[in-house]
């Protein structure tokens, strides 16, 4: 079993989900926090299944996770 951090954004239509250290594009969506994380759960599993372990980086470079704001 393996940890994976996932951002969940919330929107005016429901939530998006996705993790990060993975290889390739893998998103969930849901009308709730809880469905979203359970939709992309099954991404990530389905992602792994199709294009094996080696999408998972073999060390995660991502230790936190921030959300910040620039003006632009």
């Amino acid at each position: 079993m393996r940890q994976i951090k996932i951002i969940v954004e919330k929107h005016s239509d429901g939530y998006v989900a996705y993790p990060l250290g993975i290889q390739g594009v893998v998103v969930g969506e849901g009308d709730t926090y809880e469905d979203a994380l359970k939709d992309v759960r099954s991404a990530i599993q389905f992602h792994i299944e199709t294009f094996g372990e080696s999408v998972l980086e073999s060390e995660s470079t991502v230790l936190e996770a921030f959300v910040a704001e620039a003006n632009v």
